[in-house]
């Protein structure tokens, strides 16, 4: 269950193969493509979500292989497996890599703050005493729920009248009705370049896990009628679909089963719990991810030009984990929609060779280097 945007009982890609989407799609007339390029200073000081060397040393059956047999592996098996191939191992990791940035403003904290100290604020759907009986209710330590400076019940991020360095949240872009809504309200509170960074549940390894993955057309949908609470179909799949919480019992294929075959009156309940508060905000998921959905769909919201973000770096669901981490950093306006053109030197088949997954995806090299390759950082030659 969550609360205010977190998980009660928080806590890591089962991959076939990457799929790539060319989009030439947009809101606008004429269509057109959007591809973000990277301001290469602030990439670099993001771990890589692959470092093969790192992976090779720190499993004893990939010693022999070379860099490309690594990172094939790595892409066929490794991801599925939870094994892990950057710096990033963990929460504690990734909490690091908000060290000495100046301002920071976290979503939802509840009484397990990402980030405390000075230049840190916080937004909550709760005021400060209010967050502590909940936090109580809960099982928490209330003394740990920091001070709310910005307060909205339903979640709108417009009450928030300064700009930070980077926005933080854990376990709470899920709970967002409009997703597309949110993703502009932590833009317009981000300075230029500043950075969204996320915790967020894989659906497969948490109570969700017989909850379908959404969809970009799902979050269009919801974009386009301006959803404001949840619909009937969130709170009944929570209520009735939902499974244990358990990341540990999922990694070992122990998913239990749905809430309405051991309980078959929950659908009922569930059906009245959302009569009951039907036209008012009702904490739950809206959105169910794994690592390649939240990726992709970012991707074609940018592409679209409703997003003002681009992927920096998305950490995979390690084993026994329930969460993956994504950054995402705020573009300029002034780069909307522009596409990057290709190198000179740029040569398909050394770039096919370089990347392996995109040759076993059967993509085209100039077209996934423009729609991926080139914001992505990856190598043009082996």
């Amino acid at each position: 269950m969550q609360v205010n945007g977190h998980d009660t009982n928080p806590g890591q890609q089962n991959m076939q193969g990457r799929q790539y989407l060319l989009v030439q799609f947009s809101f606008r007339n004429p269509p057109y493509m959007h591809v973000k390029t990277l301001d290469c200073q602030s990439c670099r000081t993001l771990p890589a979500a692959f470092d093969a060397e790192l992976y090779k040393a720190r499993y004893a059956d990939l010693r022999r292989m070379n860099g490309a047999e690594l990172e094939a592996h790595y892409y066929e098996y490794g991801r599925s497996e939870g094994r892990c191939a950057s710096t990033i191992a963990g929460r504690t990791d990734f909490v690091r890599l908000l060290a000495g940035i100046p301002s920071i403003l976290e979503i939802g904290p509840l009484a397990n703050p990402m980030r405390s100290g000075s230049g840190v604020k916080y937004f909550d759907v709760l005021p400060t005493e209010a967050l502590k009986r909940r936090a109580v209710a809960h099982g928490y330590d209330a003394t740990r729920c920091p001070s709310i400076d910005f307060v909205s019940a339903s979640g709108d991020l417009s009450v928030v009248t300064e700009q930070f360095d980077a926005v933080v949240s854990s376990h709470a872009i899920e709970h967002q009705p409009d997703l597309i809504q949110h993703l502009a309200g932590v833009a317009r509170i981000l300075k230029t370049h500043g950075r969204y960074y996320l915790a967020i549940p894989d659906k497969r390894y948490c109570f969700d896990h017989f909850i379908a993955e959404s969809t970009i057309a799902e979050v269009l949908d919801a974009h386009m009628r301006q959803r404001r609470f949840h619909d009937a179909v969130d709170v009944i799949a929570h209520l009735a679909l939902t499974t244990h919480n358990d990341p540990v019992r999922h990694w070992n294929r122990d998913h239990g089963e749905c809430a309405f075959r051991s309980n078959p009156g929950c659908l009922a309940d569930a059906v009245s719990t959302y009569e009951r508060n039907r036209g008012v905000y009702f904490d739950t998921h809206a959105w169910q991810f794994v690592p390649d959905s939240f990726k992709e769909i970012l991707q074609l919201l940018a592409g679209l030009g409703v997003a003002q973000f681009s992927v920096e770096r998305v950490y995979p669901t390690l084993r026994g984990s329930v969460e993956f981490y994504a950054v995402l950093e705020k573009t300029s306006l002034d780069t909307q929609g522009r596409r990057p053109e290709l190198p000179t030197d740029f040569d398909a088949g050394e770039y096919l060779l370089a990347n392996p997954d995109v040759a076993a995806a059967g993509m085209d090299a100039a077209i996934h280097y423009l729609t991926y390759g080139h914001h992505e950082g990856r190598r043009m030659r082996r």
